[in-house]
This record gives structure tokens, C-alpha cells and sequence, in this order.
């Protein structure tokens, strides 16, 4: 009995650990948000699966996929604000591979993953060794990447490739048992498609590594504290390269996922979409000081960042710009939910 007791006294004490707070709040809100909607637009659609898995979902996935970089690069103690820039050259190097070089859009995206994984390590290494602030260090790479789109084209450059068309038009219907007993599409027509799916593949994939591998280990080791780390010889500057790295190639792939959504490519596509990508992380969970983040939380971030837009559009009064308004005002409670969870881990650590 009181082996009984202890197990239970030991799942809820670890269940209810401070680093898990932050995820917590996010999943709760995107609820409260979610049935508010319901209760408010459930009559106009608001619920339906078309709503969650295509406004909350698919027209967001870019921002996903570069979000689980941004991740861990912020569990680090990092920041990365190159992501919106490189994802734009990913898709000016496909565009202008294909239309006006005749390449191969594969052979474009290969080069791509070239460039977004190098300038990755590179930073990485100019944090590491040369002790640049990592602000610095990425807005430097963001000015690289921006001029570099700007160098290619200045106008915007239409993609006609069969590869592109076929990924774009990509679709898994989600079917039904309808009255009649046969299976049927969901009505209005509801799809997953292919950036979805790609979205998915990398939150497993963040979640894995982060959860499941040495390196995983090393990076919440190097957020929690470097010196520390240090001492115990784990490999902090590999770590951090790699994690830059990493979070490079998130970039490109979101801006390969950018590029078949709009199939074309512009030098000013995603402005401003590293602060995006930042706040799908930091509302979902993780700690802008480093040590403390989940990619379950950076899905809901992005799903809690997504619903206010479709509560805005279902209430057909709004003007979009209280879109912003409210994501600020989400991120201004998150960030001093974050710091009352710092203060009280200290303050537990003290006893």
C-alpha cells in the first residue's frame, strides 16, 4: 500500500514539474480559445474539421516546421532570426533554378539544404568560438540571406514544374461513414496535404531527438547551464553547432513547404516570419532563457497562434490587424507566465 502511495505521490510530482507548466498553459488556452469559438461560431463551421485541420493546421505548416528548429535552438539559450530569410532564398533558388536555369527542382532543393545547413554551422560556430551574441551572430545571416534573395531577383518568379504541381495538388481525403453505410468525403471537402504531413514527420522528429538520444540529453544540458555542461564534458560546441545546423535545415525545408503553397518565389516572401516562428515557440513552452521546451507544446503553439485568426475571420467584424493585437498580448502573458516559473524553480532549488 504505501509502495502504492509513493508511485502516485512520484507520477504527480513529476507530472506536475515546473518545466511542464508552460505546456500545460498552452494546451488550456488553445481549449478555452477553442470552445469558445465553438460556443460562439460552432453553427458557422467554426468546429468542423475542415476549420482545424486546414485554417489551424495546413496554412501554417511552414511556420511548424521551421518552428521545431527554432525549438531547440531556444532551448540552447539561443535565437535564430535568419529562418524567415533563408526559407525565402530556399524558395528564390528553386524559382529560379527551375524557371530560368532549367534545374531540376530536387537539384535546387539539394543546393538549398547546402546553403541553409552551412550558414546554420556557421553561426553556430561564430556563437561558439567567437562569442557573438547569438542576436547578432543570426541578424547578420538574416541581412546575408535577405541581400542574397535580392541579388537572384527582384521580382516574383512563377514555378511551372510537374514535381511542384503534383505536391501542391497533393491531397488524402478524410472519409467518413455516412447514413447509406459507405464510406464517403467528409463535406465541406476536407484534406491533408502534403505540408501537413511534412509538419507531422518533423514534430516526431524533433520530439524523438529531444526525448530519445544523447544529443537530445546534451541540448537541454547546454540550455540548462553551459558551465555546467562544460565540467561534466559534454560536447557544448558540437552541440550548438549542430543544433544551428538543424535549424537550418528546418528553414529550408519550411521554405520548400512555402514554395509549393504559393508555387513561386519572391525575395520579400516571409518578411518578418522569424518573429512568427518565435512566438509559435515561446507560446507554446519554451523558455526564451533557455533548458525548458517540448515539441508537443510547439504544436499546440501553432494550432493556439492559428485559432485567433479563425475567430476573427468566423466573426466577420474585425478588422485582421487585432490578429497581431491579440498574438502580443499572448505572448506578453506567456513570457511573464515563464517568469513566474523561473522564479519559482529557484526559489524550489533554495530549499
Amino acid at each position: 500500500m504505501e509502495n502504492s502511495n509513493r508511485k502516485r505521490q512520484s507520477l504527480f510530482t513529476r507530472l506536475m514539474n515546473p518545466k511542464y507548466v508552460m505546456v500545460y498553459a498552452t494546451i488550456a488556452i488553445f481549449l478555452i480559445i477553442y470552445i469558445f469559438g465553438a460556443i460562439q461560431y460552432g453553427d458557422k463551421g467554426f468546429t468542423s474539421l475542415r476549420t482545424l485541420v486546414i485554417s489551424m493546421f495546413t496554412e501554417n505548416a511552414y511556420y511548424g516546421i521551421s518552428a521545431v528548429g527554432m525549438t531547440m535552438v531556444l532551448i540552447t539559450g539561443g535565437i535564430d532570426l535568419s529562418v524567415g530569410a533563408v526559407s525565402s532564398l530556399t524558395g528564390m533558388i528553386i524559382a529560379y533554378g527551375t524557371a530560368r536555369l532549367g534545374i531540376h527542382p530536387l537539384v535546387c532543393l539539394l543546393f538549398a539544404f547546402v546553403i541553409g545547413i552551412g550558414l546554420g554551422a556557421i553561426m553556430g560556430a561564430g556563437i561558439q568560438f567567437l562569442n557573438v551574441p547569438p542576436f547578432i551572430m543570426t541578424l547578420t545571416g538574416m541581412f546575408l540571406t535577405r541581400g542574397c534573395c535580392s541579388l537572384i531577383s527582384r521580382e516574383s518568379i512563377e514555378i511551372q514544374s510537374d514535381l511542384i504541381d503534383a505536391l501542391a495538388n497533393f491531397k488524402i481525403y478524410i472519409m467518413w461513414w455516412n447514413s447509406d453505410g459507405e464510406w464517403a468525403k467528409i463535406k465541406p471537402v476536407c484534406y491533408i496535404n502534403f505540408n501537413l504531413i511534412l509538419f507531422i514527420i518533423m514534430i516526431i522528429v524533433g520530439t524523438i531527438l529531444l526525448q530519445k538520444t544523447r544529443f537530445g540529453r546534451n541540448v537541454y544540458a547546454v540550455g540548462g547551464n553551459e558551465q555546467s555542461a562544460k565540467l561534466m564534458g559534454l560536447p557544448v560546441a558540437r552541440t550548438k553547432i549542430l543544433v544551428y545546423a538543424f535549424n537550418g535545415f528546418c528553414s529550408v525545408l519550411a521554405g520548400f513547404a512555402y514554395t509549393i503553397y504559393v508555387k513561386s518565389g519572391w525575395n520579400l516572401a516571409l518578411s518578418g516570419g522569424e518573429l512568427e516562428v518565435i512566438t509559435c515557440a515561446v507560446i507554446g513552452g519554451t523558455l526564451m532563457t533557455g533548458g525548458v521546451g517540448y515539441m508537443v507544446g510547439t504544436l499546440f503553439g501553432v494550432l493556439l497562434k492559428s485559432a485567433i485568426p479563425a475567430l476573427i475571420t468566423f466573426n466577420g467584424n474585425l478588422l485582421s490587424w487585432w490578429g497581431k493585437i491579440a498574438t502580443g498580448a499572448l505572448l506578453l502573458l506567456f513570457i511573464f507566465i515563464q517568469r513566474i516559473v523561473v522564479l519559482y524553480s529557484a526559489r524550489k532549488k533554495q530549499k
